[in-house]
């Protein structure tokens, strides 16, 4: 594991604290680390829509309808 410094305004080190405090997290570099694989599962959801969008795009017409892409991208983001 890598080791970093880094900063944070005063109300988001509170809220990290808290986060602590309230026994949510064993620490803020388990909160931190966890933040960041939420914010790495979303921005997999938004490039897989952003594909099948551009993909729609091209081919002028889907294939699945509006709730069988919703359902694609509901089970990607919780899979």
């Amino acid at each position: 594991m890598r080791r970093l410094s880094i900063t944070f305004t005063e109300p988001n080190d509170e809220w990290l604290k808290n986060q602590v405090d309230n026994k949510e997290y064993a620490s803020k570099s388990e909160l931190i680390n966890d933040l960041i694989r939420q914010a790495r599962k979303q921005q997999k959801q938004v490039d897989w829509i952003r594909m099948r969008l551009n993909q729609a795009e091209k081919s002028g017409f889907a294939v699945e309808t509006k709730e069988e892409i919703l359902r694609q991208s509901k089970t990607l983001l919780n899979g």
